[in-house]
């Protein structure tokens, strides 16, 4: 990747290369309504370190909110016919969903009524889950300990695993094929002028005009923001992952398990799993802890798996690592838009966990509020800066 820009103006800076930046970066390049000029500046040219790197990739329709079932249902429809969507390049593979599903358990009667609620909508929406008895869930998956349990959510159809990297690379590639320039570099300064971003400097010295500036910077959002005098209420929050073996594997695949202690599982192999969860208390960290807790698993996680999956009293660890949330304080959700004041500076912020099955959506989104000033095809106000401001969260429910 370069790292001296071709040119000292440019129509967008995206400030971040990986999925979000990218994914906005090639929906410009393809919009017959814009014409400018493109520069994407990342300061990890390798995205080894990137969210996008850490993401566990997968892919639900079971949220509470109708807005956030709609995006998730425009990307599953994007991958599976990506080749077409991304213009017919016969190098570019169509993605399939691994559709094992999302089960959600609930234990309580507010979580339950909730699980019931959020299915409805997601029904009508033509979503395909389904409430399953305490009794039915056991029919289905016999390996459960159930106890605690009132009831579950699951979805079988476009649910579970999909190949996240796979997009983002397309993104990138077909981005730069389109005429987007990427540089390896940090922006280290924004200039504002009269309410608008009037110029970015790399840490290389060069200052460069900028007509739009796009805040794709993942867990490093506020940072970004803070150097043009703004704020936004997103900060790294630690999240772990393990592959594990498990010593008797299940007779069939395992849904990504959503415990009510918020440990969640999946299949990741014939033999293998994945398991994920957050520390307790769950700090804001610096951007660069990638620092693993194995106390977490040895004394939070493992009993957890083991006490509701009894057949997995024995794994052992393959593969582990941890990842940055770029977490939402307010609510978990994305922030996307132009700053209430600063009208220039986009954000494309804060997905707090779902931000690589919500990209391909985000990215067309923002893309068309740049180039025509609306949204075009769906309509994502409810996730403008307006509420932050406000402080009007957005009342999704269902966060992992």
């Amino acid at each position: 990747m370069a790292t001296d820009p071709h040119q000292q103006t440019y129509d967008v800076i995206i400030v971040g290369g990986a999925i979000m930046g990218s994914s906005v970066a090639w929906w410009l390049s393809q919009s017959p309504d814009f014409q400018g000029r493109i520069l994407v500046v990342e300061r990890d040219p390798s995205y080894a370190l990137c969210s996008t790197a850490h993401t566990n990739s997968c892919l639900r329709q079971q949220f509470s909110e109708p807005l956030n079932v709609r995006i998730s249902q425009f990307t599953a429809s994007f991958i599976k016919n990506l080749r077409a969507n991304m213009g017919g390049d016969p190098r570019i593979e169509d993605l399939t969903i691994q559709s094992f599903g999302y089960l959600y358990l609930a234990h309580n009667k507010a979580h339950a009524d909730a699980l019931r609620a959020a299915q409805a909508m997601q029904r009508r929406l033509g979503a395909a889950t389904r409430i399953l008895s305490r009794d039915e869930i056991a029919q289905d998956f016999p390996f459960y300990q159930l106890d605690d349990i009132l009831l579950g959510s699951h979805g079988t159809r476009d649910e579970g695993y999909w190949d996240g990297g796979a997009l983002f690379d397309w993104f990138r590639r077909k981005a730069v094929a389109a005429g987007v320039e990427y540089v390896a570099g940090e922006v280290e300064a924004i200039t504002t002028a009269q309410d608008k971003v009037v110029n970015v400097t790399l840490s290389s010295g060069q200052t460069l005009s900028c007509g739009h500036l796009v805040n794709a910077a993942g867990p490093r959002a506020r940072l970004v923001a803070r150097m043009a005098g703004l704020d936004i209420p997103v900060e790294p929050r630690k999240r772990f992952t393990w592959v594990v073996k498990a010593e008797r594997p299940l007779d069939r695949q395992l849904p990504l398990t959503i415990d009510p202690s918020g440990v969640h599982i999946r299949q990741d192999g014939p033999e293998t799993y994945m398991i994920g969860a957050r520390p307790d208390p769950d700090p804001a960290v610096d951007p660069d802890d990638f620092h693993m807790d194995h106390g977490l698993w040895e004394h939070h996680v493992w009993p957890i798996v083991a006490t509701r999956i009894p057949q997995f009293d024995a794994l052992k660890i393959v593969h582990e690592w941890a990842g940055h949330y770029a977490y939402n304080t307010l609510d978990q959700n994305a922030v996307l838009g132009p700053h209430n004041k600063v009208e220039n500076f986009y954000f494309i912020n804060g997905f707090s966990g779902h931000g690589l099955q919500q990209a391909p959506a985000m990215g067309r989104g923002l893309a068309e509020l740049i180039t025509t000033g609306s949204f075009q095809t769906l309509d994502l106000c409810p996730f403008g800066y307006d509420r932050i401001v406000e402080g009007r969260p957005i009342g999704e429910t269902a966060v992992i």
